[in-house]
This record gives structure tokens, sequence and C-alpha cells, in this order.
């Protein structure tokens, strides 16, 4: 990785819709953020960040709308669970978000190579795929902190393309991207810039990752504990297209910025499945692997989105 600076790429279109009200609104943004988070956190270090901000999460959460969100969406994957089972993960489930949050600050100290704060479980993995030459399309999703699933990848290292979400906030925006930059991510390429970029970086033979769990309304409808979700075809397109393995990749929590990742088997269509069908297939199994990872430790992903649409919800009587 070069040391020059970080990689950063966004997307113009953000910034040409602003008016100078909304760029002076993103500066004062940046300094609140400064100010009463991201220097705070910094002063606690990592175990007491992520202990004080999973806590203070835990306990303003249930007074935001988007408690409701959580609860159904517990609801749809466990219609046999109680109310107090519910309300327990989606506690546990803010608190995690929290903890994450206090963590982001101090991510280049939770090394995955070094120290004793991250499990790598099946490294050998990444080595095979760095060393065959021809890529890999690494999926994962938004379980406990995400961020270590890609230093993982990178720090291996493994030559990847990682894709993000960008922020409206320009300038936030570039802190985040710093940080992971420090942490060892040194390319990042925004969602919405479009594929070009990680075709390109697969016919040169590098690998991209991607999450693979959230609502696409232009995916394909897949099961997702029991309820049809719209999800993204584009990791397995891109795999098949290219003819690379489909890599999952697992992080759970095991303390105060403290995680285990795992590095699965590779996922390929079943034989004499070709075209849309393996497309399909392939999108089926991704969404199965992260159902089974939810199900393992749901209180440690990211219920807070809305995976369902609300017709899914009324449909299910949540």
């Amino acid at each position: 990785m070069s040391d020059s600076g970080p990689q950063y790429i966004r997307p113009k279109d953000i910034d040409n819709r602003s008016t100078w009200r909304q760029r002076l609104a993103w500066r004062l943004e940046a300094i609140a953020w400064d100010v009463i988070y991201w220097w705070p956190m910094k002063a606690l270090g990592p175990d007491r960040a992520s202990n004080f901000a999973g806590w203070l999460v835990k306990r303003i959460a249930p007074l935001l709308s988007q408690n409701k969100t959580v609860k159904r969406n517990l609801r749809m994957a466990f219609p046999d669970w109680t109310e107090d089972q519910v309300d327990k993960v989606a506690e546990a489930s803010w608190e995690s978000v929290g903890r994450t949050a206090g963590e982001l600050p101090h991510l280049p100290k939770i090394h995955p190579y070094e120290g004793d704060r991250v499990d790598v479980v099946h490294p050998e993995r990444l080595d095979a795929i760095e060393t065959s030459e021809t890529g890999a399309v690494f999926i994962s999703g938004h379980f406990a902190n995400w961020e270590v699933m890609a230093a993982v990848i990178c720090r291996r290292p493994v030559d990847c393309l990682v894709t993000y979400r960008a922020l409206n906030n320009p300038h936030i925006d570039w802190r985040i991207n710093k940080v992971r930059h420090d942490y060892g991510i040194g390319v990042l390429t925004p969602k919405g810039l479009g594929t070009r970029e990680l075709m390109r970086a697969l016919s040169a033979g590098r690998s991209v990752a991607l999450m693979n769990d959230q609502k696409f309304n232009k995916g394909l409808g897949v099961p997702f504990f029991g309820h049809e979700a719209m999800t993204a075809p584009g990791p397995s397109r891109l795999a098949l297209k290219y003819g690379v393995p489909i890599i999952p990749v697992s992080t759970v929590r095991t303390g105060p910025a403290r995680f285990q990742t795992t590095i699965h088997e590779p996922i390929r269509p079943r034989n004499g499945l070709e075209g849309d069908d393996a497309v399909r297939d392939c999108v089926g199994q991704i969404t199965n692997f992260i159902e089974a990872q939810v199900r393992a430790h749901p209180e440690q992903w990211f219920w807070q989105h809305r995976r369902w649409p609300k017709s899914a919800w009324k449909k299910a009587g949540v």
C-alpha cells in the first residue's frame, strides 16, 4: 500500500447538488463531529470507547423511531419469539452499533495480524487468492464491526478494491476514509460510481469486496428468513463473468474492540447452471450464508435498515 495518502474518490454529484447553506452546514457538522464525538472517543481508548458508546446508544435507541424498524425486522425473522426476546435482541443490536461507533476512531489499533484483538480463521484462504493472481469477489454483511473484515483482507495482504457508501458530508466522509486508510484499507470506491471500476479490477486479476445483505430494489427476490427479499445480484454476476470464486467472510464480536473473522469456503453455482440461473443460485447461496450468520449471532447484525418492504411487514402482521 502506498504511503502517499488515502486514495479518496468521491461521487461528484453529491457536491454539485449542494448550496452554500448546505456547505456551511457540512462545516458545522464536521466541527461537532470532532468536538462531541471523535476527540472524546479517541481519549477513552478502544476498550472504554467501545463500552461507553455501546452503553450510550443502547440507552438512547429505544426513544428513536428507528427502533420500531428493528423490532419489526426481528418479528419477521423470528415469529416464534416472545416480546421479551425481541426487546432483548433489539437492545443488544443497538449496543453493537454503538460499540462500532466507539471503535471507529481506534481502527488502526485493532490490527488483524498484530496483537490479540482479532482472531483470523483460515487466513490461508486469503493467501491462496493472492497467489492465484485471478482475484475473487469477497462478500459479507453488516455484522459486529464490519470495518474489520476489510482490514483482514487487505492487510494479509490481498490486492482488493473495497466498496463503501459515501456520506453526504464530504468533510466527515474524508475523515472516515482517512482512518480506514490508516487501518490498511488502501483503495476505496463509493457505491454509485458505477460497476466499471470493479470490472477493471477483476479483469486485472485484483479482488473486490462488497456487502450483500441489504435491500436492493432492482435486485432478485430470494427467500430470507422465509420472506422474499430483494437482493443485489451484482457480486454474483461479477464473479461469474470473470470466473472467480465468491468468498464469504464473517465477523463476530468477542469482546470490546475484539473480534473473530472467518474466511469461508467459496460459493460457486451448482453444476449445470448457467446464465441467469447460475446468478440466481449464487444469490440464493449468499443469502443463505447471511441468514445463517444472523441466526448464529442475531444481536450483532444491523437490523436498523428495512430489509423487507412495508408490504411484507403488513403481510406478516408485524
